[in-house]
């Protein structure tokens, strides 16, 4: 995420598990002396990360792994640096920058010209350029706001008929309205969902559970893409043309022609992508391909039992890929809880492993 980005989730929602309860924000806040409310400063949420980590696991080990694949009593992994060894089991929790999104219509453009929202980590060398972003989610709307604001001439396409504008709690009357124990009901604190649909997607057993078709309504609706409402302001002098889906695209001395369905063109100097992410646990390029032909998949994600664990034993993938088993709430930071205590409890039934 490009500096100055705000976290769209609300507070509890933004905590990492902690078993102790001793690894909050709030205790983050007090140890650095820092303050900082809604929404959540990325730059505070990194070094809340980091703060984190540095407390729960300080002898981290940071090593590229450049392969897993299977061996022995488990798994044999190779470092990027030639390092080589063995473990019987393997805990997969790589991210989602491997599955960035790029539509067909944009494959033939220069990686110059055409870049993921996922690829940037600061808009101030967009100054002065002509930008279509493409989506209508909260990273291709915030990123809108910040390349304008960074004084490029930005323009925002989506195929979407409509902008979703999420309401937090203190913007809206219906909110205000509501007692504590009302919005308790109706909201979970993961923060995942709408209401009613909240409490189900906070308990991924039940998720689990639920007919497929129901499962994917559920994941659609509750992940679909939507911006927070306090991004309108900072949008208001960026023209947004929606319902209106990309055709085609080419480059040419260096700018980028993009054709749309109404038969209309855009003439850029770059294209930036907000276009999602697709799960699809075969672009991992760390997994061997022997490896990965075990992996039970079904569309890209990996089948899952309780422990997030594959259909290969001993090999663990939490994160988002668990999307596709457990709903919705794995690819986000509240999902944290429910991963790990499922891991933990796996583990222990296990005994003990190297």
């Amino acid at each position: 995420m490009p500096k100055g980005m705000f976290l769209r989730s609300n507070w509890t929602a933004t905590q990492i598990a902690c078993p102790n309860g001793d690894l909050t924000l709030e205790a983050f806040q007090k140890e650095r002396q820092v303050s900082f409310g809604l929404p959540v400063p990325i730059d505070q949420f990194i070094q809340y990360g980091l703060w984190y980590q540095n407390r729960a696991v300080p002898d981290l080990e940071r090593k590229r792994i450049s392969r897993i694949e299977k061996g022995g009593q488990g798994f044999i992994l190779h470092t990027q640096d030639g390092e080589k060894f063995e473990s019987r089991r393997v805990v997969v929790a790589g991210g989602i920058s491997s599955f960035a999104r790029r539509p067909e219509e944009f494959r033939t453009l220069p990686a110059e010209l055409a870049t993921h929202t996922n690829e940037h980590r600061d808009f101030a060398g967009f100054s002065g350029k002509k930008v279509l972003v493409v989506g209508c989610g909260q990273s291709a709307l915030e990123s809108a706001a910040l390349l304008h604001e960074a004084g490029a001439q930005v323009e925002v396409v989506a195929r979407s008929r409509r902008i979703h504008w999420l309401q937090g709690w203190a913007s809206t009357t219906l909110h205000h309205r509501m007692g504590k124990l009302t919005r308790r009901i109706l909201y979970a604190p993961t923060d995942v969902g709408p209401a009613g649909l909240s409490q189900l997607l906070a308990r991924p057993h039940l998720v689990r559970v639920l007919p497929r078709g129901v499962q994917d309504r559920l994941r659609k609706r509750a992940t679909r893409p939507a911006g927070a409402r306090w991004l309108v302001n900072r949008l208001r002098d960026i023209p947004i043309t929606l319902n209106c889906p990309v055709a085609a695209s080419k480059s040419s001395g260096g700018h980028v022609t993009v054709r749309l369905k109404d038969e209309s063109e855009k003439v850029v100097d770059h294209v930036l992508l907000g276009t999602g992410f697709h799960i699809d646990v075969s672009k991992y390029d760390f997994l061997a391909p022997e490896l990965l032909a075990q992996i039970g998949r079904v569309n890209g994600f990996p089948i899952l039992k309780d422990g997030l664990e594959s259909s290969v034993s001993g090999l663990h993938i939490l994160g988002a890929p668990g999307v596709h088993c457990f709903g919705p709430l794995l690819q986000f930071v509240s999902g944290t809880d429910f991963a790990s205590k499922s891991l933990l409890r796996c583990l222990s039934r296990s005994g003990p492993s190297r």
